[in-house]
């Protein structure tokens, strides 16, 4: 936490500075929006679509962990002058608020998802068995919310259906095609999230990772049950042996055949977890928070839907009965 705040005040200095500074506006008139996490960024881009000329921005775009991500110089700038700038606004992004306090756009549009979705924000939960999180202590783990709100489908759409409202006050001119964009961005998302209720409505599960858990939000969607070695904002990498082996008991008592970790995990816990089982026969599968993606992804073709498609794969061929 000493080191979030010594990062906070330094992003608050480093802002005062640059715009005490003369830093040339820009002097075009396309709508400039800027995005902090990749989920943000998809959104935005399938609501724009092909036929605006609007200039769109996605900070995290080298695949910086967001828990860990300082904004650059640049990244000030861009946020001060941008017309409409959409976060999460978690303890991660406090940066963001510091920032903002700043910006040289007075006029900006300010778009922070957890206040759009204040009635669906749950606390992170410290489950039975999870390691200590040598980052914080007791009394700062109070009233701390998780943060992965995007991995919810239902908060997904809640958020399109927000960030398509406040881009047509923005921009009126094309109003009617990102409303037609959202409209398609969101029938996307409830057919998916059809197809995760058709597979676990009758079919509960309990899901067991050797990793950070940040699913909260997915697992509370479909009335699923988990153990974790860390919560979803930890930062520690390493397990003790008491969590290790609690959670291969635990993979022993449902018979778990799959032991889950999140993208570039090393998976060490997870295998030291196989080890500690009676069978040490389970598989290793990754499902993807949507914390990492990188520019060279998102010219692969990879978007947010992609990404909760291909988990829904992998949890369908762990659990389809």
């Amino acid at each position: 936490m000493l080191k979030k705040i010594i990062a906070v005040l330094g992003t608050a200095v480093l802002t005062a500075s640059l715009f005490s500074c003369s830093v040339p506006e820009s002097d075009n008139d396309k709508l400039n929006v800027v995005c902090t996490v990749f989920p943000c960024y998809d959104w935005a881009k399938q609501i724009i679509g092909d036929t605006s000329d609007a200039e769109l921005t996605y900070l995290l775009s080298s695949g910086s962990d967001p828990h860990s991500f300082q904004p650059s110089a640049e990244d000030m700038v861009k946020i001060s002058d941008c017309d409409v700038f959409i976060y999460v606004g978690g303890e991660s992004e406090e940066w963001a608020d510091k920032s903002l306090e700043n910006a040289r756009n007075k006029d900006m549009t300010v778009i922070r998802l957890m206040d759009v979705l204040s009635e669906h924000i749950v606390e992170e939960e410290r489950k039975e068995g999870m390691a200590e999180d040598n980052g914080h202590d007791d009394h700062e783990h109070e009233n701390e919310y998780d943060e992965h709100i995007w991995l919810s489908l239902n908060n997904a759409q809640i958020c399109v259906t927000n960030i398509c409202e406040k881009l047509c006050a923005a921009d009126s001119e094309n109003s009617e095609e990102y409303k037609s964009n959202a409209n398609s961005c969101n029938t996307e998302l409830q057919l998916l999230d059809r197809s995760f209720h058709m597979l676990f409505d009758d079919n509960p599960q309990t899901l067991i990772f050797g990793d950070r858990f940040p699913f909260r939000y997915l697992i509370d969607d479909y009335g699923l049950n988990y153990y974790a070695a860390f919560t979803g904002c930890s930062a520690d990498t390493e397990s003790s042996f008491e969590t290790v082996t609690f959670l291969a008991s635990k993979a022993d008592e449902i018979n778990a055949q799959t032991i889950f970790t999140i993208e570039n995990s090393d998976c060490s816990i997870a295998d030291a977890v196989i080890e500690n089982t009676k069978t040490k026969s389970q598989n290793i599968k990754v499902l993807d928070s949507i914390q990492s993606v990188t520019q060279k992804q998102i010219d692969n073709g990879v978007t947010y839907l992609s990404i909760m498609r291909n988990n829904y794969e992998i949890l369908k061929e762990v659990y389809d009965s």
